[in-house]
């Protein structure tokens, strides 16, 4: 308004500035939703991890990722996220990859805090919100928890490599985490792809979803399977970007158990798309729907932290 006043002959100048940056925002908006989708779980295991190489951490196997990438075309990868994040250099590509294809380093700050304070999992509703390979899942589903529901946003990571985890990890349900030091002596990995020996009981306690924050949680919802609100959601390395804050915070709000926690882990900073911890906890704290506290912190390089946050 102030350009406009100063400068008549620029009237129309700010206004299509003003209609194209909407143009701009409504598209990117519509760009970085996508819509959400429950993944069936097939009958024959052995199907689902065909061809896989598995890896070991912490006692838990693992698909191969850079094996995944390499053999993953056409329609197992309908979405192109393989060609797309491996032609662009890039693990994040906003609203069409959003990082499923890497385990992040927080994965595992969160599985070992889940041991150091005896977070207790039995009989418990779980949700691995932005699960990617599904590491925080399967942990809970060893720690007996009733009902586990993976969410990423890639349908392909969800196929590809978080159902995979979870049927590999069948044959180990109920075995305490280990502790951060057993890393180390971990299993070389197998080159061999492993047959599912596993019981199917484990994947009966199980749900898969692909899709935005939004649309999964409106999935969940109106679903004809009504789904029980959560008393555990675990979520890792999912606030490096602040155009989605809004859209994490609703669907926490939504999906947790009036009583349930959440268990946040995440780095101080995320540089290039500017999100981390404490602008997040400040947009929490704004809102006012939670309450929050930093349980761990971890100073070995970039700084990293674990938030828990509950429903005031």
């Amino acid at each position: 308004k102030s350009r406009e006043a100063a400068d008549p002959a620029a009237d129309s100048s700010p206004k299509l500035a003003a209609a194209k940056h909407r143009d701009e925002a409504a598209s990117k908006k519509k760009l970085c939703v996508k819509a959400a989708k429950e993944h069936s779980i097939p009958k024959d295991l052995n199907k689902v991890l065909e061809n896989k190489v598995m890896e070991t951490v912490l006692d838990l196997s693992y698909v191969k990722l850079s094996v995944v990438q390499m053999t993953c075309s056409g329609d197992a990868d309908s979405e192109g996220i393989m060609s797309k994040s491996v032609s662009s250099h890039s693990d994040l590509i906003p609203g069409v990859y959003e990082g499923g294809l890497k385990i992040w380093e927080c994965t595992f700050d969160l599985m070992d805090y889940f041991s150091e304070a005896e977070i207790e999992f039995t009989n418990k509703t779980v949700l691995d919100l932005g699960c990617g390979a599904g590491l925080l899942g399967i942990a809970a589903l060893r720690g007996e928890a009733a009902r586990v529901h993976f969410q990423d946003y890639n349908s392909t990571v969800i196929d590809e490599i978080t159902l995979p985890n979870v049927v590999a990890n069948c044959t180990s349900e109920g075995r305490r985490m280990g502790s951060g030091k057993d890393r180390k002596a971990s299993k070389p990995p197998s080159k061999r792809p492993r047959k599912a020996e596993g019981s199917p009981d484990v994947l009966n306690r199980c749900r898969f979803f692909s899709g935005g924050w939004s649309q999964v949680s409106q999935l969940l919802l109106n679903s004809n399977k009504p789904c029980s609100k959560y008393d555990i959601i675990l979520t890792s390395e999912t606030i490096y970007n602040p155009d989605y804050y809004s859209d994490l915070h609703d669907t926490l709000a939504q999906l947790l158990d009036r009583n349930g926690h959440v268990y946040l882990a995440s780095k101080v900073h995320y540089f290039g798309v500017g999100g981390g911890v404490y602008l997040f906890e400040k947009f929490i704290e704004e809102k006012n729907v939670f309450r929050t506290r930093m349980v761990k912190t971890i100073d070995q390089g970039l700084q990293r932290c674990i938030m828990e946050i509950a429903l005031k």
